[in-house]
């Protein structure tokens, strides 16, 4: 600034050069070169009377040596106002700023809170009026519990838990942020004055939240299937800290990076693990068996109870079927007591002789020489072969016709007998 101000008033100066700013040695050079350097004192007189001039000054002789100046008061207001003006357009300049899309800036007004801008060209009061300090709101912020850039670099301190059923879990999760208000990020978020560690006060909020959530579940809950809603727990419990809080975060997602037992336990629990999975095996196997064997067994007591009610309905109907037979057999007998004795005997030989094997022989031919088809008796007696069905009677039962042999005395012996039967 101050080389560009002395070349816009014709002064020049070279540095680089030995002789510079000291006067010549040669009396007889009256006239420089325009290589050569002024003197200092020179351009001290030459500065000075160019700042006279441009206020409205008369400079003060030929001399030029600067202690006549005097210039007039109209011409010095004027110049000091237009110094005024160019400093105070200066000033009012240098409060234009610019915010970038995604970005939000807070402005101060004496060191208090007064407003938020958005992105573009923005205006405020210079410094020391107002302040703005801008904030990327859009960023995904990521801090992480338990470990630090990698699961393997383990924060103990942080990451091991205890659970409800007092066992000890290890625990490296990472919660990713964004800011939902600017002015409660810078400002809720200090304490007496001194700017704090907000990343900090997420992580301290995070653990918090996730001892709550861990210390009320079982270990095997938050090791195997409860793992998302362990997060999903977290996440909100963050949230509503956060906004009890004032703290202008909004908790995107918590992503679970590790959750085992220590490390100090971690074969012990491995074989209590595969324990467990053999119970499970083997009480899945005796379900099985029994799924298969039960319903096998409920089906033959159901066709074994249903056999037992089909033989007794059937013995019951038989046995209903006869006495009601035998009622009406009563009834006929009582009123013609003699057809219904021979209608009786002749049904009942007729059951005999249809299920016995029957041999005819002609006993009046006078021949004292019978021929016997053995072969005929013995393949009907012979157990091995196979039984011959008995045949249905007709619906319409007829009374058989029977061969009435008459004795000596020419009488039927069925007649006699019948006659024997009534006189008993």
């Amino acid at each position: 600034m101050i080389a560009s101000f002395l070349k816009r008033i014709g002064l020049t100066l070279s540095l680089n050069d030995p002789q510079w700013g000291r006067g010549s040695n040669n009396p007889k050079d009256d006239k420089k070169s325009p290589d050569t350097p002024p003197d200092l004192d020179q351009v001290w007189k030459d500065l000075n009377q160019r700042i006279a001039r441009l206020l409205g000054g008369k400079d003060g002789g030929n001399g030029g040596d600067g202690n006549g100046f005097s210039p007039d008061p109209a011409s010095a207001r004027f110049g000091v106002g237009a110094i005024a003006v160019v400093f105070a357009f200066v000033w009012l300049v240098s409060g234009v700023f610019i915010v970038q899309e995604g970005q939000t800036a807070v402005i101060t007004t004496f060191g208090k809170y007064s407003h938020v801008t958005g992105a573009g060209m923005n205006w405020r009061w210079p410094y020391p009026v107002q302040h703005h300090e801008i904030v990327n709101v859009s960023q995904v912020r990521t801090v992480e519990v338990g470990y630090r850039k990698s699961v393997k670099l383990k924060e103990a301190r942080e990451s091991l838990m205890l659970t409800d059923d007092e066992n000890i879990v290890d625990i490296q999760f990472a919660v990713q942020y964004k800011l939902k208000s600017a002015a409660e990020w810078l400002y809720n978020n200090r304490e007496l004055g001194n700017s704090r560690d907000q990343d900090e006060m997420i992580r301290q909020v995070a653990e918090t939240a996730i001892r709550e959530i861990v210390g009320k579940s079982k270990m095997d809950f938050v090791l195997y299937e409860g793992r998302e809603k362990v997060a999903l727990d977290t996440s909100a419990l963050m949230q509503q800290i956060l906004d009890r809080y004032n703290a202008g975060v909004l908790v995107t997602n918590v992503t679970m990076q590790g959750v085992q037992p220590p490390e100090q336990v971690q074969t012990a629990f491995d074989d209590a693990v595969k324990a467990g999975q053999d119970k499970e095996r083997q009480k899945n196997e005796g379900q099985a068996y029994a799924n298969e064997v039960i319903p096998k067994a409920k089906g033959e007591a159901s066709r074994l109870l249903q056999e037992a009610e089909g033989y007794k309905s059937r013995v019951v109907a038989n046995a209903e079927g006869n006495a009601s037979r035998f009622k009406q057999v009563l009834s006929e007998y009582q009123k013609a007591p003699a057809v219904t004795r021979d209608r009786m005997y002749l049904e009942t030989m007729q059951q005999i002789f249809s299920s016995t094997g029957k041999l005819m022989l002609d006993t009046k031919a006078g021949n004292n020489m019978l021929y016997l088809p053995l072969d005929k008796m013995l393949q009907t007696q012979d157990p091995a072969a196979k039984p011959v069905a008995p045949v249905a009677p007709p619906a319409t039962e007829q009374i058989p016709t029977v061969e009435m042999r008459y004795s000596k005395d020419g009488r039927s012996r069925d007649s006699r007998d019948s006659r024997d039967r009534e006189t008993r």
